[in-house]
């Protein structure tokens, strides 16, 4: 639970001031940040850390979110099903892109949005996420993508 990290508002920007030096220090070129919003955590990371990096912010949002034209994926949870869904337009083929959200898990999420922009041929530096739960291996259905976690519990 990252509530009480979104409360502290010194907090919250020592977050986004250790997620922007890693990917400045890792990436010398990148083009958006890509959110996943299925919870809105994603969304409440990756705007603020796109707007410091002087890049644009692309929504990956659960179906039926977003407008225009979309390129959608379903998939497996732990509890179910869903679906992810990304503008066609959203990125050029080539395009630089890191994927930020506050939790991996079991990576079913993450990698349904590493899917769909590997669709729009982007080019996927890295997925970054604040806290990964190592137990569950979800870095493992990253398959070659770069991951990195700011904390990680086992």
């Amino acid at each position: 639970d990252i509530s009480p990290l979104l409360k502290d508002p010194v907090a919250f920007r020592t977050l986004i001031d250790l997620l922007e030096d890693h990917v400045r220090a890792s990436f010398p070129k990148i083009d958006f940040i890509a959110g996943e919003c299925l919870d809105s955590r994603g969304f409440l990371i990756g705007p603020p850390l796109a707007q410091r990096l002087g890049i644009g912010f692309v929504p990956v949002r659960k179906k039926g979110k977003l407008p225009g034209p979309t390129e959608s994926i379903s998939y497996s949870l732990e509890y179910g099903k869903a679906e992810l869904e990304i503008q066609s337009d959203a990125v050029e083929p080539g395009q630089k892109v890191v994927i930020v959200d506050d939790l991996l898990a079991t990576g079913g999420t993450m990698r349904a949005a590493c899917e769909l922009l590997e669709r729009l041929k982007a080019e996927i530096l890295e997925c970054l996420v604040i806290i990964e739960l190592k137990a569950l291996k979800g870095s493992e259905k990253l398959n070659s993508i770069p991951f990195y976690s700011l904390l990680q519990y086992d």
